[in-house]
């Protein structure tokens, strides 16, 4: 059962057990299960505090959702009616993204830039501009840098729209990043640090130890750890070793998205979001339209119809796309938890910590991630509330936690 010196288990998202930011003398990495842009980043970020880390990747790092994202840092776009903590979260990590991206360069030797050229939300009928009416209305009622353009404006800001456009919402602080050159910068930044990266090894458990994490098994050996963090992506709660009642409740949601290749005529320079679709310029040459968002399991078959109508949406927002090369058709799968916001913090085993579930926004809350909870795996505490994320909001007391790990073997290696 929990040893004494834990918190209260509705704290334990923010607040550290006794002892877990020092390493108790051992010499044993913290073990990160998951090398997509969350574990890259912690990973990194703990090695900046002089800590010893290995990430265990299952295939290879950062070419999964990671490298499938669009790079859109849009929390002013995308905050819905009921999403204020996001909203919170989304402001502080795109604040916190200058410092991300000066600390990266200087420890991966690659730049990655910061795209803060704005989103435009346009209307192309009656129905779409009341639709976005509510969208501006809200946003003006939070308090966010939103204007309203008519059609006309909108086109004067960016001439590709198509003519048919009847109105927009300009969010002129929203921006995006290439997000294949963030993964890539990240996993330079962690081999530089000297961090340990095993791709292509599958973790099946973690090891507990009555109620303390101590390390992973894969399907080759047992490693020691000091600390575990799980950032498994959707594959998170497929990690054994966990009881079953506080494994974080992440599933699969797919999406399709179609990358064009851009010409010399093309002159798209903001990020468009239209009914049903996105289209997003990228500095490598590349056009991203997308995406869908689908409840089939871990499928990842590319289909007909759902590209057929983000291109169709595509090019009814942006006719110039209509002559564009396909470039790929690609398939990712989002960590989307039950209630789709992340869930970050300390689990309520010691030495366990989460970061996954992140769904549509783990590019955009990488640096919150990593920063926060890098202090609280190092201080034992930090300075943002992570409490709207904690694990506490699913499960349902720490005492039947305890009595399910009372009735475990006192190594789960199985």
């Amino acid at each position: 059962m929990f040893a004494s010196t834990t918190t209260p288990f509705d704290d334990v998202s923010t607040h550290a057990v006794t002892d877990k930011h020092s390493d108790n003398g051992s010499r044993d990495p913290i073990v990160i299960v998951g090398g997509g842009i969350i574990g890259l980043a912690l990973g990194w970020q703990l090695l900046r505090r002089r800590k010893r880390v290995t990430i265990v990747e299952r295939d290879r790092a950062g070419r999964a959702a990671s490298w499938i994202a669009a790079g859109m840092l849009a929390p002013h776009s995308e905050v819905g009616f009921e999403e204020e903590d996001f909203l919170q979260a989304g402001l502080q990590s795109l604040k916190q993204y200058p410092r991300f991206l000066d600390e990266l360069e200087q420890d991966s030797g690659r730049k990655v830039s910061l795209d803060s050229r704005g989103t435009l939300i346009v209307a192309f009928n009656r129905d779409d501009s009341e639709r976005i009416r509510r969208l501006y209305d809200f946003r003006q009622q939070l308090g966010l840098p939103v204007e309203w353009f008519t059609g006309s404006d909108a086109i004067d800001v960016e001439p590709s729209l198509s003519a048919k456009t009847t109105g927009a919402i300009w969010l002129p602080d929203d921006s995006q990043v290439n997000n294949r050159s963030l993964v890539d910068a990240l996993k330079e930044a962690f081999a530089r640090r000297g961090g340990v990266l095993r791709e292509n090894t599958n973790v099946t458990s973690i090891l507990l130890l009555e109620d303390r994490a101590i390390g992973v098994k894969t399907n080759d050996e047992l490693l020691s750890a000091s600390r575990v963090v799980l950032a498994a992506g959707c594959w998170s709660g497929q990690i054994g070793g966990v009881p079953t009642e506080i494994l974080p409740p992440v599933r699969p949601v797919k999406g399709q998205l179609v990358s064009l290749c851009m010409d010399s005529e093309f002159k798209l320079a903001h990020v468009i979001r239209a009914p049903d679709v996105y289209i997003i310029p990228k500095d490598d040459g590349r056009v991203i339209v997308g995406a869908t968002q689908e409840e089939m399991g871990f499928d990842t078959t590319p289909t007909a119809g759902p590209v057929m109508r983000m291109l169709e949406r595509g090019w009814e927002a942006v006719p110039s796309i209509y002559d564009l090369a396909i470039d790929a058709i690609e398939v990712g799968l989002r960590p989307g938890s039950r209630d789709n916001a992340p869930i970050i913090g300390a689990s309520p085993i010691e030495n366990l910590y989460y970061a996954t579930g992140h769904f549509r926004h783990g590019i955009l809350l990488a640096p919150l991630t990593a920063y926060a909870l890098t202090d609280l795996i190092v201080e034992g505490v930090t300075s943002y509330d992570l409490k709207p994320f904690a694990t506490s909001r699913f499960f349902a007391t720490k005492k039947t936690v305890g009595k399910r790990l009372a009735r475990q073997d006192q190594w789960n290696c199985s």
